[in-house]
This record gives C-alpha cells, sequence and structure tokens, in this order.
C-alpha cells in the first residue's frame, strides 16, 4: 500500500495537522465575523424566540422562493472554505458535519431552537436503499431551498396528527433549483423518491419550543410502531429514570413520581409512573390513581386502563388508591 509522505510524516510529528486544523477553525471564524454573516446568526436567535420571517428580512431572503440570495450565499460559504482546504489539504472543515454515503450535511449555524445547515442527497446511493416502509415525523418546523438537482418526492400528512392510528394524504412534489418547501414536522413529512445526480438544499429547522415527542408510523396501516423523546434533555432524563430502576433505587420513588405528575412529555412521564412502581408500589399506585383522576391529562385513559388492570390481578392495591 502506498502512503503519501506527507501523511506518512504525521506518524512521527503531528504538527502539521495541528497546524492545518487551526487555519481551518479560523477560516470559519472569519467567515462568520462577515457582517451578513453576523446578522444572520442575529436573525436566527430572534427566528429561535418564535419571531417570524417578517421580523428577520436575511433569513427570509434565504427561503423565498425563486430568490437568488440563497444561492450567492451558499456559493460565497462553499468557496471560502473550498480555499481554505486548498491552502490546507490535511485540514478539516471545523464546523459539524456529517455523511454516510447517501446523506451529506454541514452545521452552518445553530442558535437555541433553531438550525441552518447544508444537506446533500446522492441520487446512486438513494436508488440502492430499500424502500421506505414508514414515516417519521418529529416535532420542529423545517424549510428547504433548492439549491442544485432534480428529484421527485411525496409529502406525507398524517391526520389526526399524533394518534395512535393515522390516515395519510399524500402529494407528489418536484423539487428543482429555486423552489422552497416548508413542512410542519409533527404531522407533515417528505420523502424522495428519486433524484437525477446530487440533490442540495439549504435546510432550516426550527424546534417546538415545548417539543412533543417524534413518532414513526407504518406506511401501509398507518400504525405508530414507535415513539421517542422530543429532545435530547428530555430523552437523557427518561435514560436516567430506566437506569434509577435498574438500579433498584426505591429511594428515588418520590422524585420519579414528581416527574409523572409534572409537564414532561408522554413517553418520560410514563417510563416514570412504571419505574416508581416497580420501585415502590404504594407511592407507584397512588401517582397512578390521580393520574386516572385528572381530567385533561393525556395519561388519563391509560392510567385509567392500567389501574383496572392491576386492581384485577391485586385486588389488595384498591386499598391504596
Amino acid at each position: 500500500m502506498h502512503i503519501a509522505p506527507d501523511i506518512s510524516a504525521l506518524r512521527q510529528d503531528d504538527q502539521p495537522q495541528r497546524a492545518a486544523q487551526a487555519a481551518m477553525a479560523q477560516s470559519v471564524r472569519e467567515w462568520r465575523s462577515r457582517p451578513d454573516v453576523a446578522q444572520l446568526h442575529e436573525e436566527l436567535a430572534a427566528f429561535s424566540s418564535c419571531r417570524t420571517f417578517a421580523e428577520c428580512p436575511l433569513l427570509a431572503t434565504l427561503f423565498e422562493d425563486a430568490n437568488p440570495a440563497a444561492q450567492i450565499f451558499v456559493e460565497e460559504y462553499v468557496s471560502a472554505m473550498a480555499a481554505a482546504i486548498g491552502r490546507h489539504p490535511l485540514g478539516q472543515i471545523a464546523m459539524r458535519h456529517f455523511a454516510d454515503g447517501k446523506v451529506s450535511n454541514i452545521q452552518l449555524a445553530r442558535t437555541a431552537r433553531t438550525t441552518l445547515m447544508l444537506v446533500a442527497l446522492d441520487g446512486v446511493a438513494l436508488a440502492r436503499a430499500p424502500t421506505p416502509t414508514s414515516a417519521n415525523f418529529s416535532p420542529a418546523e423545517s424549510w428547504d431551498h433548492i439549491l442544485a438537482g432534480k428529484a421527485f418526492a411525496t409529502l406525507i400528512e398524517a391526520r389526526p396528527p399524533a394518534a395512535p392510528q393515522v390516515e395519510f394524504h399524500r402529494r407528489d412534489v418536484l423539487l428543482l433549483p429555486g423552489k422552497v418547501i416548508a413542512r410542519e414536522g409533527s404531522r407533515q413529512t417528505m420523502q424522495i423518491g428519486r433524484i437525477e445526480g446530487r440533490l442540495v438544499t439549504l435546510r432550516l429547522v426550527r424546534r417546538h419550543e415545548k417539543p412533543g415527542p417524534a413518532r414513526e408510523y407504518e406506511l401501509a396501516s398507518g400504525r405508530l410502531i414507535h415513539q421517542a423523546a422530543g429532545n435530547a434533555a428530555e430523552s437523557r432524563l427518561e435514560f436516567m429514570v430506566s437506569l434509577l430502576g435498574r438500579m433498584g433505587r426505591a429511594d428515588a420513588a418520590p422524585e420519579l413520581a414528581d416527574i409523572a405528575l409534572e409537564d414532561w412529555g408522554e413517553g418520560l412521564r410514563w417510563e416514570a409512573l412504571r419505574q416508581c412502581l416497580s420501585l415502590d408500589t404504594a407511592t407507584g399506585f397512588a401517582v397512578l390513581s390521580r393520574l386516572a383522576e385528572r381530567s385533561g391529562d393525556s395519561l388519563a385513559i391509560p392510567a385509567q386502563t392500567l389501574r383496572r388492570g392491576l386492581v384485577d390481578l391485586h385486588p389488595q392495591l384498591e386499598e391504596i388508591g
């Protein structure tokens, strides 16, 4: 196997690599210091606070149908990063990025609940992938401005949203440069069917202020097949709740009871209730009974069903709740 001399030299001295990476980081700082990019960061922060496009003029131009501003903005970014790589071929772009052979993306900016990224989909790799059998819906708004390529896609809407069983309403769309596709992710998703070449988009995502769970539905039946916490913080907390249960930490039951009754997502609250029942039956069943009696609580009906089932199996529980 042939190893280029400059790569081989890194085995003895990684200073060139560290210098190249420092230079790449500097190139990103220089790009972000541009007046228009600095303004964009300010507008992204405002947009995270539920501002509208009308209050964010630069951001609005980037996601306006047929407006060349998005193309110019991305071309200037790519030119700046390509020039930096040309000067430092051992360096990597000092921005969060991902690639798996089918999808590639670079995170251009992120503030609070809003993320701006450049996304590329490879048509050849997509054609080799299995046909999707499910559709995913996430608690976020998104906008895609098509910059290059051509694709045939389907917009899928779940009705009613967030239900255990939904009906799908489909609309075929042709994705061409200049077109902007907006979606409310908790009820709408887009599946790409075929791409001619490579599809490149500028994507804006704004997560819900109080995100519900992400849901996956089977396309053939509309049946809910998977549900997960809609934000990382809640997902981490759900993991910790499960861990407390596996550790047998009965002393944590009061805290788990509080989580089950507080304003968290359904998945986290139900997991807290489940672990509370496992660790301390009396505390858990008392919380279950309170949930079953709460009007307007989304967990009230499941709690009633669980309570009846437990009482049928263990009649003595009736004395607790």
